[in-house]
C-alpha cells in the first residue's frame, strides 16, 4: 500500500457505513488523489507469448490471500476455507508468501509449506498425509486436496510481501534469469499441479517500502514483460501493487500501465492508508473509499487509486478492490467521530494497533461510517474496519466502476462462517 505496510510481518504474525449505494451507482466520484507507511500439470511448456494477455472472466473474481505461517500461531488451516463455506464462494487464492532473494523466487517455509503433517482430521479430504519417500504434505498438499474438491478455484504463489520486497531490487537487473527461478520453483514437479499461476506483490518499486528501490520507473514492467514470456498464456500473472493515488505518489513512480499488458489483473492494495504508527493520531479510517472532511491526507482512499490507475489506461477489468478483513486502532481516544487524538496504538492479539475482524465484530461493534467504511467508539478505543454491510457497499463501487471483482487479506480475520467472504460474493452478484 502506502508505506508502512500492508500484511503482518511475518516475524510477528506467527504469533500470529452510510451506505453510498446511490453515490456510488453513478460512478461519479471524484476526488484529489501522497503516501502511507504501514502475496499446471507438472513439465507442460509454457506458450509463446507475442501479445498481451487476455483477461480471464471479468467481474466477478473473489480472491483471498492465505498466509503460510497462518498454521502456527493463528491455527488457521486449509480446511478452515471448507468448513466456513468460504471455498465454495471462492475464484482465486493467493498463497503467501515466497521469498524474493539472490534475484530468484525462493520458498518461504519448507515446514508449512510442503513438510507439515496433516492428520485424517485435520485434512481437507479427511485422509492423513503420510511419510512415504516423496510424498508431499503441508499447505501445499491441502491446497491440491482443496481444488479437488473445488476445481473452479485457480491457486496462485504470492512472493515478496512487505518484508520481502527488499529482493526485486537485484531481480530487476536480471529480469529474465528471476521469471526463470520463479518458473522453475512453482512448476516443481512435486507441486505444479498445485499453482495456476504467479502473483507479485512488490512494495514498492521505484519508492519505498520497508527499504528504498532505486531500480527506476521501468523495472515493474520489465519483471512482469518477463514473467508473462516466460510463464506463458496458460498461466497466470498478477501483482498487488500500491494505492497512492496522489500527485507524485507510487502510483506514479512505477510502469504500472506499462505492465498492465502482461498481467491478467493488478490488486490495488486500498487498505492501510491511516493506522496507529502515527501513535497520537489523528484517528482516520484505514480503508476510506470516498474522501471525506478531515481526512488527513488527500488523496488516501480507495477511489482515488482506483481513477489515477483508470487514467493511465489501465482497464478497469483488470484492477480489482483490496479489501481489509481486520481493524487498525488507537487507544486514548475521547472523540466518537473520525479526527480525535489518541495516546498510542490500541492492543491487539497479534500486534498493537492491528485486529481481526472476528474479534472486534463483538469486542467493539461498529457505531459509525465515514467514507464508506465503518468505524467503532468503545471505552477509549477507536478501531476502524469494513463490516458485510460496508463490503456489500463498497461491491456496488467496484461493479459500478467495472472493475473485475474484489480480493482481500486474509482469511483468517474473517468470522468461522466467512461472513465477510460471503458479503464480497453476494455484493458482487
Amino acid at each position: 500500500m502506502l508505506g508502512f505496510r500492508t500484511r503482518w510481518r511475518k516475524v510477528l504474525a506467527y504469533g500470529t457505513a452510510a451506505v453510498i449505494a446511490p453515490v456510488l451507482a453513478s460512478g461519479a466520484l471524484t476526488g484529489p488523489a501522497s503516501a502511507k507507511i504501514p502475496a499446471h500439470s507438472p513439465g507442460r511448456a509454457p506458450a509463446a507469448v507475442s501479445a498481451p494477455a487476455s483477461p480471464t472472466a471479468v467481474g466477478g473474481k473473489v480472491l483471498g490471500y492465505f498466509t503460510e505461517w497462518g498454521v502456527y500461531g493463528r491455527n488457521y488451516h486449509v480446511k478452515n476455507l471448507v468448513t466456513s463455506g468460504s471455498a465454495a464462494k471462492l475464484t482465486h487464492i493467493n498463497y503467501a508468501f515466497g521469498n524474493v532473494t539472490g534475484g530468484k523466487c525462493a520458498i518461504g517455509d519448507a515446514y508449512a509449506d510442503y513438510d507439515k503433517f496433516y492428520d485424517a482430521a485435520s485434512s481437507v479430504d479427511g485422509t492423513s498425509d503420510t511419510w512415504d519417500n516423496g510424498a508431499l504434505r503441508g499447505n501445499f498438499n491441502q491446497l491440491r486436496k482443496l481444488k479437488k474438491k473445488y476445481p473452479n478455484i485457480k491457486v496462485l504463489w504470492s512472493f515478496g510481501g512487505w518484508t520481502w520486497s527488499g529482493g526485486f531490487g537485484e531481480a530487476a537487473r536480471n529480469p529474465a534469469a528471476f521469471a526463470d527461478s520463479c518458473y522453475k520453483l512453482v512448476e516443481d514437479p512435486r507441486w505444479a499441479d498445485v499453482f495456476d499461476g504467479i502473483d507479485i506483490d512488490w512494495e514498492y518499486p521505484n519508492a519505498c517500502g520497508l527499504s528504498c528501490d532505486t531500480s527506476g520507473s521501468a523495472s515493474i514492467k520489465n519483471l512482469l514483460k518477463a514473467l508473462r514470456g516466460r510463464f506463458g498464456s496458460g498461466n497466470l500473472v498478477t501483482a498487488a501493487i500500491t494505492a497512492d493515488g496522489t500527485s507524485g505518489g507510487k502510483i506514479d513512480k512505477a510502469d504500472y500501465a506499462g505492465g498492465a499488458q502482461y498481467v491478467n489483473w493488478y490488486n490495488p492494495m486500498t487498505y492501510d492508508y491511516f493506522g496507529a504508527w502515527a501513535a497520537n493520531g489523528p484517528t482516520a479510517p484505514h480503508s476510506p473509499l470516498t474522501s471525506y472532511s478531515g481526512i488527513p491526507t488527500p488523496g488516501f482512499y480507495s477511489d482515488a487509486a482506483i481513477q489515477k490507475l483508470k487514467s493511465k489506461g489501465i482497464p478497469a477489468s483488470k484492477l480489482l478492490l483490496g479489501i481489509g478483513f481486520y481493524g487498525r486502532g488507537w487507544t486514548g481516544v475521547s472523540q466518537k467521530a473520525p479526527g480525535g487524538t489518541a495516546s498510542g496504538p490500541a492492543a491487539g492479539t497479534y500486534e498493537q494497533g492491528i485486529e481481526d475482524y472476528k474479534v472486534l465484530k463483538s469486542k467493539c461493534p461498529s457505531n459509525g461510517t465515514v467514507a464508506g467504511t465503518a468505524y467503532a467508539h468503545c471505552g477509549n478505543n477507536w478501531w476502524s474496519y469494513d463490516t458485510p454491510a460496508t463490503i456489500r457497499s463498497k461491491m456496488s463501487y467496484a461493479k459500478s466502476q467495472g472493475l473485475g471483482g474484489a480480493f482481500f487479506w486474509e482469511f483468517s480475520g474473517d468470522t468461522s462462517n466467512g461472513e465477510l467472504i460471503g458479503a464480497i460474493k453476494s455484493g458482487l452478484g
